[in-house]
């Protein structure tokens, strides 16, 4: 294979560097390969006879001895004879033996000597295979990109390239101007050149190392030896050379690379191929992980999708490894405080702009914009304060980041809060505890890649990480871990050998898949990334940990932990996706299963779906209001009004006005009490009535069941809808001066029209005492206590503050029956005579008890009075019209009582009008904007549509969406593989 491998590139370095069709000077492949002396003939210049030149071709032979390269130029060798010698001996034996013989047999005697002293020079050659690891991976792996044997049978012979390639001058020429085209892979010739000759320089310690040079073509050959040390030291040397060139292609390679790719992604950006780009893998696994981040852990429901968990102690330098990653400083900053207060799950992948965005939100932060990266940052910061509940210090929640560029490691991170010691002043008591709990959460997903962060700066004693992780992962089987800060543990630790140890894995009680030595910048906050990236090449390349073999060159630097992590990360996903697949498959089995047991007639919506039924039921119940019939609305105000404003009218106008002497008195009374009456408090009290109303139509909408299609799952949200509308709500500012103005107007009028309205306004009087006069029994009857039927039918016996009142009802009762137009109070001597009268009979009663008890007797006997005049009034209509002129019968309470009823009449027709024209469409409006703000306020939801089957409906519908994209996912992955 070596063989192979030589010839092609020999071939491939001819044909590029020489442009001339014959040879001059040396051939460079008498510096790779040993090549036999040439044959001089003795030349004397006395000789009388000269043969003439002989043009003999010298051909050059490569490692793929069949094929012949090209013809050199001729080369003039000259004979001459020897003078003529008198002995018979020497012509006899210069006739029997032709000089072709001796030539022939020299030549098969030196091939022999040369084959013997070819196996010597084998025999003592070192076992390079001890050597491999010195050569880069990818030269081991040429031959699964290069069929050398199918390119050996593709070469043509010298004499087709002859015909086929006569002018070398011409082609130079061309290939002269594609030498900036072919740069990378010529550079990577030379390269696999370079590794060759350095293999071919290594030896086992104690035996001699050689070189071959070319002298000419003397081909003289010159042994030099060298001590072990020297030659290790040399080794070492070259090999970091070999290794940091190798290093420099690559990167030179994969800049080159991004370059290209980020022009084909512009490309099809812009729509120049006017083709639609397909999701990403690592987009479609991203967007699995982010459903599953927002399903309801209620259910206890657990996937092992892999992610690469990122844990370490608390300024350790987990988001610097996270921002070299990623490429960008896009994670708030702080100087040994905790800044990562709750998961930041970082979904990496290539795209053709260096962008960052939320999952929940389409803006785009332009990443190589330094006020992009500061809003960013901010927030960042914002989002995980506002996550964080009162009276905590960390939050469970997590923040989805998506990170786009040229050249990222696809992969999806989650960035954990540090794991911290002590809980210091500020924060909760129990944060330590819920870190803990959040990393172990994490970690303990079977499928997860652990990146183990360690601060290389401090002691290995004082690391907390190490034994979690130890914990979750014995076996170090899902482990990487990275030692931060080298840069600075090389200058503070004295012995270097201590770093070789945790590289080694040897120091800390845990196990590793790998283990990285990285330098993330200088401990300035305001260097960029290719800063860092500088610096940390420079430090590599001067280290001392390199130059003495404690580190390997793939342990460190950034690059290569990347390259690392998203292999384990892809490898991880391949293995265990199709079996996590399979799990939610059977997960999505059980729970249809249970659907259908538990709620066979219904249908599977989710909490979206039904707050979507619940919306359109509750806005077809407020538009229902617009169809309340005008007298409904009508009837339900003046009810409702005339029981706000009934004890009012009847203690503060009717009775002080019925007290009077003459009718032009009670009517003046009457006018006055009703004008400030109107001027204060009935305006206000008619909007608050209105606004009840309107409150309780919309809740009888609202709340009352609609027979088989009632859903109870709704009421929470209904409820907590009313209440926020009519928290909302408003009344109309102006509507109070408006209705003030037709209250005035209509108590105003005295004028009844007919006998019709007279007799109505006569059953609203009559309608409202007996309402009074009942009540005012009930009171009496509650300050006497019970008869002496109910004492005997149902055995209940009186108090004694009952007894007194009893009896001092009984002698209020005959002071009415002596006058029955006695005044409303009682004078001092009255008061004082029936308390004489009732200590006479042994009952002992304070004068407050007497006033009291005196209110509730005359105000019964008023309303009987007025009861009976009403009675009377029924055919007053007539007098009324002759102003009761001529007689003696005064019906002004009626008309007072009209004039109130009218009121209340326009009042409610003004308010209904307000309602249907105005308010219900106000309060329309709100119901749409409390359901709007609830439709996006998750929590909210959350709270309002609970139970089983809702919960049951979530899950169905998660697992269900997780399993389709799983299967789209492992189908892609399939594809791409």
């Amino acid at each position: 294979m070596w063989r192979a491998r030589a010839a092609a590139a020999c071939l491939v370095c001819q044909s590029l560097g020489n442009s001339g069709y014959g040879m001059k000077g040396k051939s460079p492949l008498q510096k790779l390969h040993l090549v036999s002396r040439s044959i001089h003939h003795p030349c004397y210049p006395n000789s009388k006879f000269q043969r003439p030149p002989l043009r003999i071709w010298v051909q050059q032979f490569s490692s793929l001895n069949h094929l012949t390269l090209r013809k050199t130029k001729l080369l003039y060798v000259k004979h001459e004879y020897q003078p003529h010698r008198n002995f018979w001996l020497a012509r006899v034996a210069s006739r029997l033996l032709k000089l072709r013989y001796l030539v022939l047999g020299s030549a098969v005697g030196g091939g022999y000597t040369a084959k013997k002293t070819y196996d010597q020079w084998k025999d003592m050659m070192p076992d390079l295979s001890d050597y491999k690891w010195i050569v880069p991976d990818f030269v081991w792996d040429l031959d699964e990109f290069i069929d050398f044997e199918k390119l050996n049978k593709a070469l043509p012979d010298a004499e087709d390239l002859a015909r086929l390639l006569p002018d070398f001058d011409k082609i130079g020429e061309s290939l002269s101007s594609l030498k900036g085209f072919f740069s990378p892979g010529y550079n990577l010739v030379s390269e696999v050149i370079g590794a060759s000759d350095l293999l071919l320089l290594l030896g086992t310690p104690g035996e001699t190392a050689f070189k071959a040079t070319d002298q000419g073509y003397d081909n003289d050959k010159q042994y030099k030896k060298v001590s072990d040390k020297d030659k290790i030291d040399q080794l070492q040397e070259e090999l970091l050379r070999t290794q940091l060139k190798y290093q420099r292609m690559l990167e030179r390679l994969e800049k080159e690379n991004k370059e290209l790719r980020k022009l084909v992604l512009q490309r099809d950006d812009k729509g120049i191929h006017q083709r639609k780009l397909k999701k990403s893998l690592i987009d479609m696994y991203s967007e699995v992980l982010d459903i599953l981040s927002d399903y309801d852990a209620s259910y206890n429901t657990q996937d092992h999708l892999p992610r690469v968990v990122v844990v370490g102690d608390q300024s350790a330098g987990k988001t610097s490894v996270l921002e070299m990653i990623a490429q960008a400083r896009i994670f708030p900053r702080g100087s040994g405080e905790m800044m990562t207060r709750s998961p930041v799950k970082v979904t990496l992948s290539e795209g053709p702009h260096h962008v960052a965005l939320f999952k929940d939100s389409s803006r785009e932060f332009d990443l190589t914009k330094e006020e992009d990266l500061a809003a960013l940052r901010n927030e960042i910061e914002i989002r995980m304060r506002n996550s964080v509940k009162e009276g905590c210090t960390v939050s469970t929640e997590t923040i989805s980041l998506n990170v786009k560029g040229p050249g990222l490691q696809r992969m999806v991170l989650v960035d954990l809060p540090g794991v911290i010691s002590t809980v210091t002043s500020g924060m909760a008591p129990d944060t330590k505890e819920t870190i803990f709990s959040i990393s172990k959460a994490y970690m303990q997903n079977p499928n997860a890649i652990i990146l183990c962060i360690q601060d290389g700066s401090v002691d290995a004693e004082r690391s907390i990480v190490t034994d979690l992780v130890s914990q979750m992962d014995p076996q170090g089987k899902r482990t990487i871990f990275v030692l931060t800060k080298v840069d600075l543990a090389e200058k503070n630790v004295a012995s270097p050998n201590r770093i070789q140890q945790i590289i080694e894995g040897k120091l800390f009680p845990m196990k590793a898949l790998g283990y990285f030595a990285v330098v993330t910048g200088k401990g300035n906050t305001n260097e960029s990334i290719d800063s860092i990236k500088e610096y940390e090449e420079d430090f590599f390349q001067n280290s001392k940990l390199l130059k003495t073999c404690m580190l390997k060159a793939h342990q460190v630097t950034t690059r290569n932990l990347s390259l690392a992590v998203s292999d384990c990360f892809w490898k991880m996903v391949r293995e265990s996706v199709e079996q996590q697949a399979d799990a939610f498959k059977a997960t999505r089995f059980n729970l249809e299963t249970e659907w259908k047991n538990n709620y066979p007639r219904l249908r599977e919506l989710d909490r979206n779906e039904l707050f979507e039924k619940a919306k359109n039921e509750i806005l077809d119940e407020v538009i229902s209001l617009t169809q309340v019939t005008p007298k409904h609305w009508e009837e339900i105000l003046q009810k409702t009004l005339w029981e706000r404003v009934s004890t009012h009218v009847i203690e503060n106008i009717y009775l002080p006005a019925a007290q009077t002497v003459n009718s032009g008195t009670f009517n003046t009374t009457v006018d006055i009490k009703l004008k400030q009456w109107t001027d204060k408090q009935l305006p206000n009290k008619a909007v608050e009535v209105a606004w009840a109303t309107l409150q309780e139509e919309f809740s009888r909408f609202m709340t009352e069941q609609k027979g088989k299609e009632h859903d109870d799952i709704f009421d929470k949200l209904k409820q907590a809808v009313k209440e926020e509308s009519i928290k909302r709500h408003k009344w109309n500012e102006r509507a109070e001066d408006s209705l003030r103005v037709i209250q005035h107007n209509a108590l105003e009028d005295r004028s009844i029209s007919d006998k019709q309205q007279w007799d109505a306004a006569i059953y609203f009087m009559e309608e409202t005492l007996q309402s009074r006069l009942k009540d005012t029994e009930s009171v009496i009857e509650d300050m006497v206590g019970p008869d002496w039927k109910k004492r005997w039918l149902y055995w209940i016996t009186r108090s004694k503050e009952q007894h007194v009142r009893n009896e001092t009802k009984n002698e209020l009762e005959k002071l009415i029956k002596c006058n029955d137009d006695h005044a409303a109070y009682l004078a001092n001597d009255e008061v004082t005579t029936v308390r004489k009268n009732l200590e006479a009979r042994g009952v002992t009663v304070d004068p407050c008890l007497i006033k009291d008890t005196w209110h509730q007797i005359y105000r019964r006997h008023f309303l009987r009075t007025a009861l009976s005049h009403c009675n009377l009034c029924r055919r007053g209509f007539y007098y009324y019209q002759r102003h009761f002129v001529d007689s003696e019968l005064e019906c002004n309470d009626v008309v007072l009582f009209w004039r109130i009823q009218r009121m209340l009449a326009i009042t409610a027709n003004t308010l209904r009008q307000q309602l249907t024209n105005t308010e219900v469409r106000r309060l329309e409006k709100n119901v749409k904007e409390v359901l709007e703000d609830f439709a996006e306020d998750n929590e909210k939801k959350v709270k309002l549509l609970t139970g089983k089957r809702v919960q049951l409906a979530e899950d169905l519908k998660k697992v269900r969406e997780i399993q389709e994209k799983l299967e789209v996912f492992i189908e892609a992955l399939h594809q791409e593989k």
